[in-house]
């Protein structure tokens, strides 16, 4: 008799993060476990499609190692139709109306799921994370700007277009801050790592404080870790920023909570890590800012925990489930 070896190894769920800067690629575990993961640089926006394609192969195989791949579920920095077939535009990636998952899914000949980043932060959430056992949930993510997701009754809203969840341009102010986006006094501008830093640097030189020596006195080079870790040291101007950030993030979630009346709201992202410096006067503006807050139960706003592996745990839940539904 031939010996043939040992056993084949299990298939394995395999979720990607693609980001404008970097592509993060993770074997994620039916329970949720982020067991080994494998990093590719993303080549930037304004190069040919092939060269992201090409970085994301290469983080796959390397994360997949000797195991056959049951499926790779995409989190893609960018709007996904609604079918989950086409990025129709990435402002940090080179995708704009590709046909991406049939693409990769014919060039590595495994099933492939595609989807908003920030939905997959959602779901993940939902799944494993600080919504599991929720009905419903409001996920926002607050980074650079602020995106999020939306589970409403165990059922991923994507939208007519695959773009809900966009909150960040909801108008908080009328004729407000410029925004990015083209509109005035978007939520963004208001509660988002950029906001933190704005109200910073505004008030530099005017005040006593730690982030003068951090940026070296040029406002222009400060960052929001220098405010998150002078908030931490007990900075009043970096604490009165996060104060004022958090209290806009609980006026947009009111407006959420008004829109979609879920059982709990999560706030992710990077801005997130500072805890209950941000989430507290959330709290506050929600219960003050909210519709009828005396006649309901107000949702609690929760710290998401899956931090920056959340939307590649989705992803891979994602193609997971398409499968099994099959």
């Amino acid at each position: 008799m031939t010996d043939t070896g040992g056993p084949m190894a299990e298939p394995v769920w395999i979720g990607v993060d693609v980001g404008g800067t970097k592509v993060l690629a993770g074997v994620v575990s039916d329970e949720g476990t982020v067991v080994r993961t494998a990093r590719a640089a993303t080549p930037g926006r304004r190069v040919d499609a092939s060269l992201i394609e090409d970085a994301l192969t290469d983080a796959v195989h390397a994360v997949a190692g000797d195991s056959p791949i049951a499926g790779v579920g995409l989190a893609a920095a960018g709007f996904v139709e609604a079918t989950g077939e086409r990025v129709m535009f990435a402002p940090h990636l080179p995708w704009q109306d590709e046909p991406v998952r049939a693409r990769l899914a014919e060039r590595w000949n495994v099933p492939v799921a595609l989807e908003n980043d920030a939905t997959c932060a959602a779901v993940a959430e939902w799944e494993y994370g600080a919504a599991r056992g929720a009905g419903s949930a409001v996920v926002v993510t607050l980074g650079t700007g602020i995106g999020g997701g939306l589970v409403l009754d165990g059922h991923v809203v994507r939208g007519a277009n695959g773009m809900a969840g966009e909150f960040g341009h909801m108008q908080v102010v009328p004729d407000g801050q410029q925004c990015e986006c083209g509109g005035r006094g978007c939520w963004e501008q208001y509660s988002s790592g950029n906001a933190l830093v704005r109200y910073a640097r505004e008030r530099l030189g005017h005040e006593p404080t730690m982030l003068e020596e951090a940026c070296g006195g040029h406002p222009e080079q400060l960052t929001g870790p220098m405010v998150t870790d002078a908030a931490a040291a007990g900075d009043l101007l970096a604490r009165a920023a996060f104060a004022t950030v958090g209290s806009w993030l609980g006026v947009g979630v009111a407006n959420l909570v008004a829109a979609f009346d879920p059982d709990c709201v999560v706030i992710g992202g990077g801005v997130s890590a500072a805890g209950d410096r941000l989430l507290d006067p959330a709290r506050v503006a929600l219960e003050r800012s909210l519709v009828g807050a005396a006649h309901r139960v107000v949702p609690p706003v929760l710290a998401a925990h899956l931090g920056p592996r959340a939307g590649l745990v989705g992803a891979a839940v994602l193609v997971r489930e398409s499968q099994l539904r099959r």
